[in-house]
């Protein structure tokens, strides 16, 4: 389901990614509230008009979804 990235559950931040024939193939870690979180597993992905999203699980069994927009080269976190 796509989301705006300026609601204020969101966040914009840095991502680590996996990246082979086109970038942010698969995201790996990503920062949020000062933590590195490692991505255990991705739940899923799509993408829509705003970007590619990803539904990624960490260590500690959160879930959040990421959104890369290429149009301004920003990643936007969100918990779920």
């Amino acid at each position: 389901m796509p989301w705006s990235g300026d609601q204020p559950s969101t966040f914009t931040g840095k991502v680590r990614c996996h990246s082979g024939f086109e970038y942010a193939q698969s995201p790996v870690a990503f920062s949020w509230e000062g933590k590195r979180l490692a991505v255990t597993q991705i739940d899923g992905e799509w993408k829509t008009p705003e970007g590619k999203f990803f539904r990624v699980r960490t260590e500690g069994d959160q879930v959040f979804e990421l959104l890369y927009n290429p149009m301004v080269d920003k990643w936007s976190i969100k918990e779920t």
